[in-house]
C-alpha cells in the first residue's frame, strides 16, 4: 500500500519516487528522503542501495527531515546539497530569508529582527516557512549552523570550540547538544583521523 505524501507540498509520492529511483540531480537540495527503518535522511543523489518505498518519507528541507526525527546521511552529506531554486519569484521572501539564515542572521539575532529585515511580520514569516519548507526559521537556522560546523569538521583541523564559534553556536554546550540530537553522536566522533605522515 502506498504511503500518502504529506511531508512535501506540491509534489506527490509517485513523482518523488521517480526522482529517487533516477537519482535525479535536478532535485538535489529540493527534496530530502527520510528512511524510516534507519531514521537517516539523504539527498536524491545518494549512492546507497534504494530503500523500500514503504520505508520512505519525503521532506522539503533538511530542517523538516531533522524535525521529523531523521539524522543526516554520512555518505551523501546533506550539508553539501546545493541551494534550491524552488522558492524564486513569488516565494522570494523565503529564498532571501534562507540566504540571510545561511549568512548567520539568527546566530545572534531573533526571528523578529529577521522578519523586520525582510519587511514582513514574524508570524507571516513563520507561515511562509511552514508552507514552503514545512519547518520554522529557528529550526532552519539550527540546521544551517550544524551544516556549517560539519563542513568545518570535514575540511579543517580547527578545534571543536573554534568550530562551534565559527559556525554561529552561542556555546560549546549547544553545539554538542545539536550534534548529539541530529547525528546521535558528539561532533568529535565525526572527524576523520588525520592522514599519517611518512
Amino acid at each position: 500500500m502506498q504511503a500518502p505524501l504529506h511531508d512535501l507540498p506540491g509534489l506527490d509520492f509517485d513523482a518523488c519516487e521517480r526522482v529517487r529511483y533516477a537519482r535525479d540531480a535536478t532535485f538535489d537540495g529540493v527534496i530530502f528522503i527520510g528512511v524510516t527503518s534507519t531514521r537517516i535522511y539523504c539527498r536524491p543523489v545518494c549512492p546507497v542501495r534504494q530503500p523500500l518505498s514503504r520505508n520512505v518519507r519525503y521532506f522539503a528541507s533538511a530542517a523538516a527531515a531533522e524535525a521529523g526525527g531523521f539524522r543526516p546521511c554520512l555518505r551523501c552529506r546533506p550539508e553539501t546539497a546545493p541551494h534550491s531554486p524552488a522558492w524564486s519569484g513569488a516565494r522570494a521572501t523565503v529564498s532571501r530569508a534562507l540566504r540571510l539564515i545561511d549568512e548567520g542572521a539568527l546566530d545572534h539575532g531573533d526571528v523578529d529582527h529577521l522578519a523586520e529585515r525582510l519587511g514582513v511580520g514574524a508570524r507571516h514569516l513563520a507561515r511562509l516557512f511552514r508552507r514552503y519548507l514545512d519547518t520554522t526559521p529557528t529550526a532552519a537556522a539550527r540546521t544551517a549552523r550544524v551544516q556549517r560546523a560539519k563542513r568545518l569538521i570535514d575540511t579543517t583541523r580547527c578545534t571543536m570550540t573554534e568550530i562551534a564559534s565559527l559556525s554561529g553556536f552561542r556555546s560549546l554546550r549547544s553545539f554538542n547538544a545539536a550534534f548529539r540530537d541530529i547525528y546521535r553522536k558528539p561532533p568529535s566522533a565525526l572527524r576523520r583521523p588525520a592522514p599519517a605522515i611518512d
